[in-house]
């Protein structure tokens, strides 16, 4: 974990990280591993983008990259903060991405760019913001968070600038509890998480942003701030976004992101299997064991 946590700052800074999948045939796909019978109506090539540090959206899409490539396909994984991809999901530079978070995190871009993106549906309603503490923190509510400011050195460690979890932090969040007088440590997802290891491990007091799921919860002592203004929303939903005219080029692909459901213990499994207790960066082993262990699930993605 801590090997993994220090690659992860070593690389925050890096805009795109392309993975490439296997071959297909430039009519269209092959029929695929399983057997599942494709239209042959679909691109060959795919294209995913990935938001920066947001483990689920990594999770699920080496997940999909995996099980296309069982299907002929020639998948592509690029990495990028929010703003760049809904921007090149809109021009057409994506073909997918699969974290976007509604009604809330994501909503000024669904927004902004709604009438050249397609909605594939929701495959999670159980996502949250969270505000989040060590477990024997000397508080339980975000209400109480201004008066015992300095026993968590007068920071909160939150995530990237553009993250929807940054902006409703800054705007309501620390307005709505007084939290004026605090740093709020804007950095990335894996310097956030470096600073949440090192201070659970030292046994200090420390507040971070945080969203649900996440494997952060299985892997540190820790435990969610309430929050009785609501400032952080409600439960949200996780959807699958598609280019414009996603139905057009991946006619079967956008039928099958349609259909595609899973549940937050799945998803920990998948999240803890590649980030917990696998120290290093080429998931792909790691995904093809975790899908050989949860065959049925997988088979059923693409039936």
């Amino acid at each position: 974990m801590r090997n993994r946590m220090m690659k992860l700052i070593a690389t925050a800074g890096i805009a795109a990280l392309a993975l490439t999948g296997c071959a297909a045939d430039a009519d269209g796909p092959e029929a695929g591993a399983n057997g599942a019978a494709n239209t042959g109506d679909d691109d060959a090539s795919l294209k995913i983008a990935v938001f920066n540090g947001w483990d689920e959206g990594i999770a699920v899409s080496e997940l999909w990259k995996a099980v296309l490539e069982e299907q002929g396909y020639d998948v592509e994984l690029e990495y990028a903060d929010p703003a760049v991809v809904y921007t090149g999901l809109a021009g057409g530079d994506y073909d997918v991405t699969l974290d976007t978070w509604l009604p809330i995190t994501h909503e000024e871009y669904v927004a902004t760019y709604g009438d050249d993106i397609v909605d594939l549906g929701a495959w999670n309603d159980e996502a949250s913001l969270t505000i989040a503490v060590n477990e024997d923190a000397p508080i339980t509510s975000l209400e109480e968070l201004a008066d015992h400011a300095d026993e968590f050195g007068g920071s909160i460690y939150g995530i990237d600038p553009g993250a929807g979890l940054t902006k409703v932090t800054q705007e309501a969040v620390v307005p709505g509890y007084g939290l004026e007088g605090m740093e709020l440590v804007i950095s990335s997802t894996p310097a956030m998480l470096a600073e949440l290891q090192k201070r659970t491990d030292a046994g200090e007091n420390v507040v971070v942003t945080l969203w649900r799921p996440h494997w952060a919860y299985d892997a540190f002592p820790i435990r969610d701030l309430e929050d009785p203004q609501g400032a952080l929303g409600a439960a949200e939903s996780i959807h699958s976004y598609g280019k414009g005219d996603i139905e057009e080029t991946h006619p079967q692909v956008a039928a099958w992101l349609k259909e595609f459901k899973m549940s937050s213990d799945l998803l920990y499994s998948l999240e803890n299997a590649m980030f917990n207790e696998y120290d290093g960066d080429d998931y792909g082993p790691v995904v093809a064991e975790w899908m050989d262990e949860n065959r049925d699930f997988v088979d059923g993605l693409t039936q």
